[in-house]
């Protein structure tokens, strides 16, 4: 079993919460994916002191191996560009990390750029980091590529 998180990164305004609840749904309504992908939407971090809380801003994905990568990353693509203004994305596997910006087509390149980060084989090429602070890792500090 693979875990996969996503982040959704609106324009100005945006409800990145619905983004991520409109994602779960479309996995859920995927008939080749359904009982391969599980999903539960989360606070990304816990509140600071004096906050009321959080919204929800993190989609934990539970993949199977069984799942076929390839038509994860088609199916979240086709997601994102059915979307009306489609948000960015930032998807985080085994400490790695992927942005595909709000603007980035999503071709052919950024699909195999999903794959190697859902079959653990995403590099530094892939925009990915290894670690803290790393390219991509989305920790302070971090300036990753972007898609």
């Amino acid at each position: 079993m693979t875990d996969l998180d996503v982040r959704a990164e609106t324009e100005p305004g945006g409800d990145a919460e619905a983004e991520l609840r409109s994602l779960l749904q479309w996995l859920r309504n995927d008939e080749e994916l359904r009982r391969q992908v599980g999903g539960t939407l989360a606070a990304g971090r816990a509140p600071r002191p004096g906050e009321m809380g959080l919204g929800f801003d993190l989609l934990q994905l539970a993949v199977t191996t069984a799942v076929s990568a390839g038509s994860l990353a088609v199916s979240i693509l086709q997601w994102r560009d059915s979307r009306r203004r489609a948000p960015g994305l930032t998807l985080r596997s085994r400490g790695v990390e992927i942005r595909i910006e709000r603007g980035a087509p999503g071709d052919a390149e950024t699909v195999r750029r999903i794959i190697a980060l859902l079959d653990g084989t995403a590099g530094p090429a892939d925009g990915g980091g290894t670690g803290p602070g790393g390219a991509g890792s989305g920790e302070p500090g971090g300036d990753g590529p972007t898609a």
